[in-house]
């Protein structure tokens, strides 16, 4: 195989681009099917990239689950606000939406999706 990395094979603008490159050191159906999987892979980050939204310091995030057939109901709201803090001190809210899903789902409770307000959106990785 050539001495390109797959990552920057996902700079080509095409999966034949790309399997072109990988072919001079390896068959073609590998250089294919590796292609393809780099253009996948590209197309799906470049959407996630463009759908997924910022949030302002301190939005509020909510979101809740239910236990089929018994009627319970979890329900979670939070935000993150540092002040005078440097960046380094951050807490990314999708780390604590990861945090609180992980306790929640330790006492039962199925996965929880967080939405932003005050544009109701999906906290999404």
């Amino acid at each position: 195989m050539s001495g390109i990395s797959r990552r920057s094979l996902l700079g080509y603008s095409g999966t034949a681009a790309a399997g072109a490159v990988l072919a001079a050191g390896g068959s073609a159906e590998a250089a294919q099917a590796q292609g393809e999987t780099a253009g996948t892979a590209a197309a799906a980050a470049t959407q996630q990239t463009q759908t997924a939204p910022t949030f302002p310091r301190g939005t509020q995030f909510k979101g809740s689950s239910m236990v089929p057939g018994v009627g319970g109901e979890v329900v979670i709201t939070f935000s993150v606000s540092t002040i005078d803090a440097p960046a380094s001190y951050d807490i990314p809210p999708l780390e604590l939406a990861n945090a609180l899903n992980k306790i929640a789902q330790d006492h039962g409770w199925s996965p929880i999706t967080f939405y932003g307000t005050p544009a109701p959106a999906p906290l999404t990785p």
